[in-house]
């Protein structure tokens, strides 16, 4: 679940470690974007699209959206835990910091600065400088593939981001979809390689822990992809293939 198609990083890494997972995809076209609302505000929009996908019965819900995970996952969790688990999604604060640093982290307007975030930095960054750097409008431009907008907001960003940074936390799950165009905006020639921490991978590989699962990404067997927009069953936003997690989603079974 998640605000738009944000959720598709970690949707894609779930295909490639289980391809044979029926996936449901929980999207809130009609109040995306999350980001600018208010905690109470995005917290009732997430409950509904969680709500909306927990009724098709799955067996975890992965909430693919930082925002959302820093106000929404403890009344997720109340609401629908112990029978189905809730899998946030948590910048990779810890293994970026792990490095050595200095480390950036690129978030929403809403998750910069927050105590969330502030805690986690607290945590996990052990000393290593950090530097929060708000994402005006990138995830906007993402979400419905506006090329000349990311451009624009990779840019400012990039601007905001100290010089001698070493690592950059995609603290937004529509960023991931970005990657490469985030890399070339931060690296700079006299630097080595710029390192990007997302979370898609964790979330899957912590999904499945949650469930007794191994990976099997051998399989034969495919699974089916439902869309639910606001509730009801559609199909993949056409700003979703796009990307090459989109179009893996697409090339593997067709969204219904």
């Amino acid at each position: 679940m998640d605000s738009g198609i944000g959720l598709l990083a970690a949707t894609a890494a779930v295909r490639r470690l289980r391809p044979d997972a029926d996936l449901v995809l929980s999207l809130d076209p009609a109040g995306m974007p999350w980001g600018p609302r208010t905690p109470e505000d995005l917290t009732a929009r997430a409950v509904a699209v969680a709500e909306a996908a927990a009724a098709l019965g799955p067996d975890a819900l992965i909430v693919g959206c930082n925002t959302a995970t820093v106000h929404a996952l403890t009344t997720l969790r109340d609401r629908l835990e112990p029978d189905l688990p809730v899998i946030g999604t948590v910048p990779a604060i810890k293994p970026a910091a792990a490095g050595g640093g200095p480390v950036a982290i690129w978030a929403t307007p809403a998750t910069t600065g927050s105590p969330y975030q502030q805690g986690l930095i607290r945590d996990f960054a052990d000393g290593v400088p950090v530097t929060e750097v708000p994402c005006w409008g990138l995830a906007e431009a993402v979400e419905h593939a506006d090329q000349a907008a990311i451009d624009e907001a990779v840019t400012a960003a990039a601007g905001l981001t100290p010089d001698d940074v070493t690592t950059v936390v995609l603290g937004c799950t529509h960023y991931e979809l970005v990657a490469d165009r985030i890399r070339a905006a931060v690296q700079r020639p006299d630097r080595p390689p710029l390192v990007l921490h997302g979370s898609a991978g964790a979330v899957a590989a912590q999904a499945l822990r949650r469930l007794g699962a191994r990976p099997e990404p051998e399989t034969a067997a495919t699974g089916t992809v439902t869309v639910l927009l606001n509730g009801q069953e559609g199909t993949l936003p056409a700003p979703a293939l796009a990307y090459a997690e989109g179009r893996l989603l697409e090339a593997v079974t067709p969204a219904r």
